[in-house]
């Protein structure tokens, strides 16, 4: 068993979907890192972030791999670390934003993990995002960057089995929300 959890949740058609993992996907800016590691705390799981992970094992940063290598390199890493993640169970996963631009990334999250996306307002991002200068896809006017990114990703989304605006919430409301929308319960209760 994995912790003291066990997932049994219900697809966006009613399908019973049970996993191992959750994967939470959404626009940089949505809390995924941040909720990602209190749900993991909270259900005694294993956090992971996808971009640490190539960031750990490429060593050097996000950045750095766009700026030498470009985005088109730093997505065959992204994909390679989410398939190496994802086979393994008990675990939180906080994907990098454009994660989800890959079919074979959605199909893979999919089959190993309940996925949740986070979603928030694009005044919420902007503000969130605004002193972090470690993000490439923000280069330039960032809230002109962040409008054009929502609109070309405003589907990508679409494929998660529940999706969560943050916007309004917090940190402990987000997780409880995960947790009740995944069917997550502690062994032996009802």
């Amino acid at each position: 068993m994995l912790g003291k959890f066990a997932c049994i949740a219900y697809g966006k058609r009613g399908s019973q979907v049970t996993t191992s993992n959750i994967v939470l996907v959404g626009f940089m800016g949505t809390g995924k890192s941040t909720v990602g590691q209190k749900l993991a705390e909270r259900l005694s799981w294993t956090f992971q972030d996808s971009d640490a992970v190539v960031e750990k094992e490429q060593q050097t940063t996000i950045s750095e791999l766009f700026r030498v290598h470009g985005e088109a390199h730093f997505r065959v890493l992204e994909s390679k670390a989410l398939e190496h993640i994802l086979g393994q169970q008990g675990q939180i996963l906080a994907t990098g934003g454009g994660a989800v631009l890959a079919e074979s990334n959605r199909a893979c999250m999919l089959r190993h993990g309940y996925v949740v996306a986070l979603q928030a307002s694009p005044e919420t991002i902007i503000q969130r995002v605004r002193s972090d200068q470690n993000r490439p896809l923000l280069q330039g006017n960032l809230e002109d960057r962040v409008y054009m990114l929502l609109e070309q990703r405003k589907h990508a989304y679409d494929f998660a089995h529940t999706t969560i605006d943050t916007t309004e919430l917090t940190t402990d409301q987000i997780v409880e929300e995960i947790i009740v929308r995944a069917g997550l319960k502690e062994e032996g209760q009802a």
